[in-house]
This record gives C-alpha cells, sequence and structure tokens, in this order.
C-alpha cells in the first residue's frame, strides 16, 4: 500500500499565535517612549512659568560726632588755643611785680565751641618752670566760680578743683562737665586761680621769674 505523498494542510493558527512584527514593537516602543519625554516636557514648562518680582532697599549712614572746646581770659572774648601759644592768664600782680606775702588771682574760662553737639568734661593739669628754689615758694589753687569775677572773694567760695598752697606743678584733683548747645556754644566754667608768693621769700630771689603752664583736657562723654 502506498503512502500518500500529500502533505497535510498546516494547521491556521488562531489571533493569539500570530507572529508580531518587530519592527512593529520597536516603533511602539520609541512611540511610548516620546510621548513619556513630551509629559516630562510639559512638567517642566510649567515650572518655569514667570512670576512677579519686586524688591526692598536699605542704607546706614554713620556721621561722628563733634567736640572741641575753646577758652577766654576774660570771659566773654573766646577762642581757641593751640599748645605752641597758650593764652596769657591776666593776674592782678603789682607794679613791679609779686613780693613776699603777695597773693594774686587770674580767670580762664572753657566752654564746649558752638560746633560740639556732645557734652563731655575737663580736667586741668599743671606744669611749672624757672628757678627750682624760686618755685618752691610759689604756691597755688584753683576753684570754678559762678561768674567770671575772679577775685578773693568768689575764690573762696569756689568750689575746690586744686587746693590752696598747692605747688604749681600739682594737677587737679577732679574733672568739670562741659555741657553742650545745639548750634550754640555750652555753658562756661570759670575757673578761678590763685597764686601765692611765701612771706619768707629770701632776698635771693628777687628778680627771679617762674611760668606755669596749665592744660585743660576735654574729653567727649560719647
Amino acid at each position: 500500500m502506498h503512502r500518500s505523498s500529500l502533505r497535510s494542510a498546516p494547521r491556521r493558527r488562531g489571533v493569539a499565535g500570530r507572529h508580531r512584527d518587530p519592527r512593529r514593537g520597536l516603533w511602539f516602543t520609541r512611540t511610548r517612549a516620546l510621548l513619556a519625554g513630551a509629559l516630562v516636557l510639559g512638567v517642566g514648562a510649567t515650572l518655569t512659568l514667570a512670576a512677579w518680582t519686586d524688591d526692598e532697599y536699605a542704607r546706614g549712614t554713620f556721621a561722628t560726632s563733634t567736640f572741641n572746646i575753646e577758652g577766654s581770659t576774660d570771659g566773654s572774648s573766646f577762642s581757641q588755643h593751640l599748645s605752641g601759644s597758650p593764652a596769657g592768664l591776666t593776674f592782678s600782680i603789682p607794679t613791679g611785680g609779686m613780693s613776699p606775702n603777695t597773693t594774686v588771682y587770674g580767670l580762664f574760662s572753657v566752654r564746649t565751641t558752638e560746633a560740639t553737639n556732645v557734652p563731655g568734661s575737663v580736667l586741668l593739669t599743671s606744669e611749672a618752670s624757672g628757678n627750682a628754689t624760686y618755685l618752691s615758694y610759689l604756691t597755688y589753687g584753683v576753684r570754678t566760680i559762678s561768674d567770671a569775677n575772679c577775685n578773693a572773694s568768689t575764690f573762696s567760695s569756689g568750689i575746690i578743683v586744686v587746693g590752696s598752697g598747692s605747688n604749681l606743678a600739682v594737677d587737679g584733683s577732679s574733672s568739670q562737665g562741659l555741657s553742650n548747645t545745639l548750634d550754640a556754644p555750652g555753658t562756661q566754667v570759670n575757673y578761678c586761680f590763685e597764686v601765692k608768693l611765701a612771706g619768707n621769700t629770701p632776698n635771693s630771689m628777687q628778680g627771679e621769674a617762674a611760668t606755669a603752664t596749665w592744660t585743660f583736657t576735654a574729653t567727649s562723654d560719647s
């Protein structure tokens, strides 16, 4: 018996068994990737939308204060005196000079200048030069007084700055307050100086001279 040479007809595969075109799968994958990328770009575009802006500015200015003093030998005419040209105090020295047991008085007033805008204080210091022996017979004292009339009477009622009978090189024991007035000079401080030549000054001291230089150092409160 001869076997049939006819081949069996191939079975038809269902839909589930169809072969997928590899190129079609690749296209689908690329399309899905592009869509995902478009979605990300869309989100990024939303986050970078323009917004309203506004600014505030601040500034600080830091200026320095002004503090100066001026002095007067008569209590009314004030000016500034440098260390090389101190004001010459006017003492009530008798004609011809001081003799043993002579006492003389002199005024010096200090105040802040018109440009000063902060208060402060002033301290008196002293130095003396001349014949050391003659200086040993000279003593002095300083007091602040209420007005510009410096004499024995006002001195006795003043506030002590340097005690009477002190050596000419003795400094003030305390400082004095300096007020300031807006756009005007401050209230002045009147110093009354008392200088004495001892009663036992010997004849050998005739014709001698000595110099005392007083410095008024002012310091602002701020």
